[in-house]
């Protein structure tokens, strides 16, 4: 029976009596089923233990039965969930590793360090699986930018973002930013990151071989980021503020050091398992790494390197400290471990062995502290069926007429308001505190439909990006699941590349409550329908829940990380329209839809109604047509029309392109609908005169909707509707609208 470890602590019978437990989010019920695996009462380390290894972050107990919904698997898909990453085959030996996760309760405390490290711990994700990581990426939720305190959050996450990727030096290519009230409180930070393989180095957590040496490495453990996983696991309060050691510090300079010496040692191929110690620390790493191995670990804690004075087994064992990794390799290839780190300055300590009894078993001062069996700390956490039912809101919703608006005349106006709301805007205030182009790989930079990175030595790329409108999942969960997969992969398309799997991270309220649990239940089964017919696996992600604060739940915001293959750079598509005398094109069919859209929030000052339809079945004839055209060498530009409708597309085309267009269109719609409608399965093309023909021909083959409605030239974007002038904007004034809303609103 384990020891108790401090005087200062609770007794195992204190903790009982008290309920002590529930301050760390453990139920009356879990804990009778924890002392029921244990035959006794938990001591305090012993009870801190189940505690994150039982938390939400952890264990997805209120979500599991969800995620067992998404399609996992596919001709190309190498390692789908459950390891640091997922892994898809890319041909040639090759394989890309990706995964996203959240910080978002850390950076409502702590901006600049809760970003910053959640770029540190999606990077350590990336390069355990022996990855090397080429790409960031980050999906960013923040309320409205007229509040000093979301400029203050905005600011220092963007600068925390900004300080890790930077000093790494891996290049941060691509994201969005989105503004709503919604997120207000309670931003959401959600980091990806993207990296590159060869088949024959992949790598697993797992602690194998009996008797096998365990070892950590990085910098010593502190008490920063104790119960992080936890503080993650409930919704924010006043109280959390006082929590910022609840958050993590970071150091980009040593992670860089160990992902180097990490990296070189998979590259000997004497290493067993290895798993970046992130959410619970040394506690979560060490356990899964034991249960999927079907072993048992020991850790002798006074083994284990410490900055701070005096830190009991449990602060040891629940510390975040980041840039910290856990790794087995046989006894006869310690000396060569121990030399690789050595030479990078990097601490490398044996702190445990690897055992056969399957217990995870807590050594301190020759005491034994704590004693759990690991199958039932990582495998025997309840799962539960919350309560589902259908919000008062979206039934009131299904009431809203979104054409009662009087119709904008305006509609300059209105371009130049929507091009001005901060989520349409320019986010060059972003992303030009990014270094993007480190590394030399970048092809396409921020600010196009999704980032490219060429890999070196071949002719293929990587296109990359995140998307997810929280409005139209709000109004819709199910709809709008399926929308931010197929957005996703419109982006992946419109760049030349083929999507090949997605990574996401379901952001939402409390699960507790059956209306947002219901908003999870939808969105999850939208997004799982959009995988299977667009063929586009979920490979990994994360769950974010109680995303809360004093107003109510954010938007339900499940993020979509898409990864596609450029099977030849001579491909890659921007959005800009290149030349003088190139035809323009609108690909698919705009409806009277206004629900969920900017030029409804932007102008009309509501959101409200039902998001558009979405038929996938029609999306992927047009994924497919366009992909089809481009790699047939008819395209000049593509751009996905997403935020804005069609208004907004043609001024970021002719924004990018420094061009002018003349357009006209015939429509039985209202003007304003014609240009601000967000419909979905549309996409913007332009060809070359000469191949104009030839292209409208090949779409129109492939079944997909084309409408020939212009031209490039000018310094200005004309539109005529029904051979009435609608818009007539110098593209030098929209360019200055789009990318002067963001630094007027910072000043």
């Amino acid at each position: 029976m384990a020891q108790q470890v401090s005087a200062k602590e609770p007794t195992a019978e204190q903790i009982a009596e008290q309920k002590i437990y529930q301050q760390f989010g453990v139920s009356d019920s879990e804990y009778e089923l924890i002392c029921s695996f244990m035959g006794r009462q938990p001591n305090y380390t012993e009870i801190g233990v189940f505690s994150v290894m039982w938390s939400e972050h952890c264990a997805y107990k209120n979500s599991k039965p969800l995620l067992r919904r998404f399609p996992t698997s596919g001709p190309r898909v190498l390692m789908g969930p459950g390891e640091g990453a997922g892994i898809v085959d890319i041909g040639d030996n090759q394989a890309v590793v990706f995964k996203i996760e959240s910080h978002n309760h850390p950076s409502a405390v702590e901006p600049y360090q809760g970003a910053a490290t959640g770029v540190g711990g999606i990077i350590r994700d990336i390069f355990s699986m022996g990855a090397r990581p080429v790409a960031l990426l980050n999906s960013l939720r923040f309320g409205k930018l007229e509040s000093d305190r979301v400029k203050y959050l905005f600011e220092h996450v963007v600068s925390g973002i900004a300080g890790y990727g930077n000093c790494i030096g891996i290049p941060t290519v691509a994201g969005e930013v989105m503004f709503d009230n919604s997120y207000d409180g309670n931003p959401l930070v959600n980091a990806m990151c993207v990296g590159l393989i060869d088949h024959d180095k992949i790598q697993r957590g797992v602690a194998k071989g009996v008797g096998n040496p365990v070892f950590y490495v990085g910098p010593p453990t502190g008490r920063d980021g104790i119960h992080g996983a936890t503080f993650a696991s409930v919704e924010l309060s006043e109280e959390s503020e006082a929590k910022k050691t609840a958050v993590q510090v970071g150091d980009p300079f040593m992670e860089k050091l160990v992902m180097e010496s990490c990296l070189e040692l998979i590259d000997t191929g004497i290493v067993l398992g290895i798993q970046d110690m992130g959410a619970a620390g040394l506690t979560c790493s060490s356990s899964e790494m034991a249960s999927k191995a079907g072993n048992g670990l020991e850790l002798y804690l006074d083994q284990v390197p410490q900055r701070e004075e005096g830190m009991s087994p449990y602060e040891m064992m629940l510390s975040e400290s980041q840039e910290r990794m856990l790794f087995v390799v046989e006894p006869k290839d310690e000396a060569q471990a121990m030399e690789i780190f050595e030479r990078w300055g990097v601490i490398c300590a044996k702190v445990g062995k690897v055992t056969d009894d399957g217990r995870l078993k807590l050594f301190h001062h020759g005491d034994l502290v704590g004693d759990m069996p690991v199958q039932a700390l990582v495998d025997e956490c309840p799962v539960y069926e919350k309560p589902s039912s259908v919000p008062g809101y979206y039934v009131d919703n299904e009431k809203v007429d979104t054409l009662r608006y009087d119709e904008v005349k305006d509609l300059g106006g209105a371009l130049k308001t929507v091009l001005a709301s901060p989520t349409v805007a320019s986010k060059a205030w972003v992303y030009n505190q990014y270094d993007y182009m480190v590394r030399t790989s970048t092809a396409v930079r921020p600010g196009s439909d999704a980032a490219v990175i060429t890999i070196n030595g071949t002719r293929k790329g990587l296109a990359m990006t995140t998307d997810c409108n929280g409005r139209y999942v709000y109004l819709d969960p199910e709809v709008g699941g399926k929308i931010a997969v197929s957005e996703a992969a419109r982006n992946i398309v419109c760049t030349g590349a083929e999507p090949l799997a997605i990574t996401d991270n379901l952001n939402f309220g409390s699960p507790e409550k059956p209306d947002i649990f219901w908003q999870m239940e939808r969105a999850v089964d939208g997004m799982a329908e959009a995988c299977r017919v667009l063929d586009t696996p979920v490979i990994g992600g994360n769950v974010s829940l109680y995303n809360e604060n004093a107003g109510g739940a954010i938007y339900p915001t499940p993020v979509v990380g898409m990864v596609g293959l450029l099977h030849d750079t001579d491909h890659i598509t921007t959005q800009g329209f290149k030349q003088e005398g190139d035809v323009i094109f609108l690909l698919g069919e705009t409806k009277a839809e206004l629900g969920g859209s900017e030029l409804q929030y932007a102008v009309h000052g509501v959101t409200e109604g039902r998001p558009p339809v979405l038929d996938l079945d029609t999306e992927k004839k047009l994924l497919s047509g366009v992909l089809g055209a481009i790699q047939s060498g008819l395209v000049q530009s593509a751009h996905d029309l997403s935020e804005g409708g069609l208004a907004v597309a043609l001024a970021e085309s002719c924004i990018s392109g420094s061009l002018g267009a003349s357009v006209s269109i015939s429509t039985a719609l209202r003007h304003d609908l014609a240009l601000f409608s967000e419909s979905q399965s549309r996409i913007l093309l332009s060809a070359a005169k000469n191949q104009a023909d030839k292209l409208q021909a090949y779409l129109t083959e492939q079944g997909v909707p084309v409408t020939l409605i212009g031209s490039v030239g000018g310094e200005s974007l004309v539109v005529d509707i029904n051979d009435a002038p609608a818009l007539n904007e110098s593209v030098k004034g929209l360019r200055q609208v789009w990318e002067d809303a963001i630094p007027c609103l910072m000043k």
